[in-house]
């Protein structure tokens, strides 16, 4: 297993976690916006103190430089992303969020790989789709149980 896997397995249990502890916090207050004000906040005040300890004051001025409108949707998407988490975790418990969430995922990303592919490689792509079924009817297993 190589680092990157190692990485990614860290990102998933601590995804984990986060939405766990933000939902339990979105319960004690009136609105899921305290926790995601509180989310955003900390993680722009952690990469922020990061960012000026790597590269200084120059830093933030090459991130005003590059700020364009399109560079704000990657923030509107993770808001959304970690609001639509949250609400699931409430709603729907962690397993089925988090297989409704691998599965769409999956299927963009196997879509947005074709497109972007160079070439069109049939074998590949039936054992990618297999294995994607594979997934999906897992998911459809998690999602379908009795609770």
């Amino acid at each position: 297993m190589n680092t990157y896997m190692l990485l990614l397995i860290a990102a998933g249990a601590g995804l984990v976690l986060q939405n766990v502890l933000m939902a339990r916090m979105t319960d004690l207050t009136s609105t899921i916006l305290f926790a995601l004000v509180l989310n955003s906040a900390v993680g722009l005040v952690l990469l922020s103190t990061l960012l000026l300890r790597k590269v200084g004051l120059g830093g933030l001025a090459e991130v005003l430089h590059v700020l364009k409108p399109w560079a704000l949707v990657p923030g509107i998407l993770g808001s959304f992303f970690v609001f639509a988490s949250i609400t699931g975790y409430a709603q729907l418990g962690a397993a089925a969020t988090i297989s409704i969430l691998v599965a769409s995922q999956l299927i963009f990303g196997l879509g947005w790989d074709i497109l972007k592919a160079e070439r069109f490689d049939l074998h590949q792509i039936g054992s990618t789709a297999f294995g994607a079924l594979l997934l999906l009817s897992g998911a459809y297993l998690i999602i379908t149980r009795s609770p």
